[in-house]
């Protein structure tokens, strides 16, 4: 699989534009959101779900879970920033958060 292409700011900004609630990260190029659920197993099935889609695009996020509540930071480690493929995964736990 070909290395992705670090987003410049420019390309940064607009992906940003296009996913809601995402922010950037302080202190390092990263997206990060926090979702909060009605339960625990809602939250488990969220992250279920956002397992499978990270395994099959090769793209896995960082987060922490405490009951009802997922943290993620999304990066793309092997050029230390962002590429589509953050917000890509972004985009697909946002449709996940809302089933």
């Amino acid at each position: 699989m070909p290395r992705p292409e670090r987003l410049n700011a420019d390309e940064i900004q607009s992906s940003l534009g296009e996913i809601d609630g995402w922010s950037l990260a302080d202190g390092r190029e990263a997206i990060q959101k926090t979702f909060t659920f009605k339960n625990f197993i809602q939250a488990f099935g969220f992250m279920s779900q956002s397992a499978l889609i990270a395994e099959k695009i090769d793209h896995h996020p960082e987060w922490f879970n405490v009951y009802k509540t997922v943290d993620v930071t999304l990066a793309t480690h092997d050029v230390d920033g962002l590429t589509m493929l953050d917000f890509k995964l972004a985009k697909a736990m946002d449709k996940f958060s809302q089933s």
